[in-house]
């Protein structure tokens, strides 16, 4: 029952004329962000990178966050502290949450190259950061006095790679980790290529006992796995065995086949239904997106909103990016053909198990059972996909509703019509089409 906003894509402080200005633009739109469902917004890396024109994969001063004149100026990309801190205290006024991006395994910018003593190579490894804090060395970076050989993660990109069992290391990050939560106010965190460290690191930081507004805190945690399903599966059992099994991981498999949907003629839906995904093998653990800064030529070009629709109506944690949005134009408030609509259905109806009615190759059709409490309630859905391109499509499904009459409230596609309502039998069966190459979102009257 919570969407996450990524309030950010590649060169976004560029692309949208707000270099060094980030945190304030964001910060304008929080509040319709706010009314239009949003739960939390991922933002992009705080702390100054190499430059101050840096998306903040890269980070040289990680207490920087830009109030010191270095690597090219002071603000970062995005902007200063204060402004950050304010944008975050606006989300918590419109009941937003916020979550850091954690860059923790590798460092870029060095101001000197130096002599590792263990192997005789050069690298460029002596950090001297105005903030004063996290001065480092050789000695910080793998090979290290303290791990020789690198037995967990990998490398990435060249850039020095962080030895955290160095203990000057292994303080800094909690600091780091404490001043995010404790003193800027996020909610928890999205680690960044999460195949670069132990499991065991994320565990620590993720069970540490935080003090929030004068109570004990637990955040929430997203990584980073980058894999296949079976490789993702692995990483959740490692890294919730150290914790209290609260770490989610970004679906990527489920996200490829999504773009396969929308970009592939003639993809057979069937392979939604299938355990190739982290929402269909641990819903709890799924936290599911379409699009994200990293995909590059990897962009879904066609029918997008068919895999919009798709992670809102199911389990798992979903994500909407910034440029769909936005720049694409996406949302669309006060209609019900964009995001803002899916956001409703995931908010009001998008309760309960999950339950595959119909699937064949054109046609998936789903619904989501409902819950109720004392105190709330998520009465449940139709879901219809049609991978159709010139017709409408459903058909006859026996629903856990017998004799309900159903209300479209979300509808997207090659046609413009209106869905109609419909009614089911005393056994429970209608029939419930979607628009050509779109969906439908059918509810309880």
């Amino acid at each position: 029952m919570a969407v996450l906003m990524q309030a950010f894509y590649w060169d976004c402080p560029k692309e949208d004329n707000q270099e060094h200005n980030w945190w304030n633009f964001v910060s304008e739109h929080v509040e319709a962000l706010g009314k239009s469902g949003f739960n939390a917004l991922w933002l992009p890396p705080v702390s100054k990178g190499a430059s101050n024109t840096s998306m903040g994969y890269d980070p040289y001063d990680y207490f920087d966050l830009g109030d010191f004149d270095q690597k090219g100026g002071t603000k970062t990309w995005y902007g200063n502290k204060a402004e950050l801190k304010a944008l975050i205290d606006k989300a918590h006024e419109n009941n937003i949450g916020c979550y850091a991006d954690m860059v923790i395994n590798h460092n870029s910018g060095a101001d000197e190259e130096e002599v590792n003593p263990l192997d005789g190579k050069k690298r460029w490894t002596k950090f001297n950061p105005k903030s004063g804090e996290f001065p480092r060395d050789w000695n910080h970076y793998h090979p290290s006095r303290y791990e020789q050989f690198m037995v967990e993660g990998e490398n990435f990109a060249g850039f020095p790679h962080l030895c955290h069992r160095n203990p000057e290391v292994y303080a800094a990050m909690y600091k780091y980790a404490r001043m995010l939560i404790e003193e800027l106010g996020f909610e928890g965190f999205r680690f960044d290529f999460v195949k670069g460290f132990g499991a065991w690191m994320i565990g620590m930081l993720s069970k540490y006992r935080y003090v929030k507004d004068g109570a004990e805190f637990s955040p929430y945690v997203v990584g980073e796995y980058w894999s296949g399903a079976e490789d993702i599966d692995q990483w959740l059992d490692k890294v919730n065995s150290v914790t209290d099994t609260q770490i989610a991981a970004f679906d990527f498999p489920l996200r490829y086949k999504l773009k396969d949907v929308c970009d592939l003629p003639n993809y057979d839906l069937r392979n939604l239904t299938d355990g190739g995904s982290v929402l269909m093998k641990r819903p709890a653990h799924a936290a599911t997106f379409v699009e994200n800064h990293d995909m590059g030529d990897s962009t879904i070009v066609n029918d997008k909103l068919m895999a919009y629709s798709f992670i809102m109506v199911h389990e798992g944690y979903p994500s909407i990016f910034w440029y769909d949005y936005y720049n694409n134009g996406l949302g669309r408030p006060g209609t019900p053909n964009g995001i803002d609509a899916l956001i409703q259905a995931h908010h009001k109806n998008a309760g309960g198990d999950s339950q595959i009615l119909h699937a064949d190759p054109d046609l998936y059709i789903m619904q989501r059972i409902g819950w109720q409490d004392e105190k709330t309630s998520q009465p449940g859905l139709i879901y219809v996909l049609n991978n159709l391109g010139d017709q409408w499509s459903g058909t006859s499904v026996k629903t856990k509703w017998a004799n309900q009459k159903f209300v479209p409230i979300a509808w997207d596609g090659h046609d413009d019509a209106h869905p109609d309502e419909r009614t089911t039998d005393a056994d429970g069966r209608a029939e419930f089409p979607a628009p050509p190459r779109g969906y439908a979102v059918y509810v309880p009257a």
